[in-house]
């Protein structure tokens, strides 16, 4: 039987979006840039995740971002100003 290293990190990976979207308000509260990178979820992914944060900066009222492994993604769009946040994610 063989193992496909690649396809347990995919899994993985998906388990932590599937926790961040069932509870957005624990993981994805940050008011600056240091505030992201500092997020301990962020260990939770696979090595070889990759993130991209758009408009996130002091006083930035929109922000997005971009957390991909592989063909699998989890993008984050916040509007602070409106106090909401979308969640998209998938396989591209």
């Amino acid at each position: 039987m063989m193992i496909d290293f690649i396809e347990i990190q995919k899994q993985k990976f998906d388990l932590v979006v599937q926790k961040i979207v069932a509870e957005p308000q624990k993981y994805v509260d940050f008011d600056s840039v240091s505030d992201f990178y500092k997020s301990t979820w962020l260990d939770d992914f696979p090595k070889g995740t990759v993130w991209t944060v758009s408009g996130l900066d002091d006083g930035a009222e929109e922000f997005d971002i971009y957390i991909e492994f592989r063909n699998h993604y989890l993008l984050i769009s916040i509007h602070s100003f409106q106090e909401k946040i979308k969640l998209s994610h998938g396989i591209k």
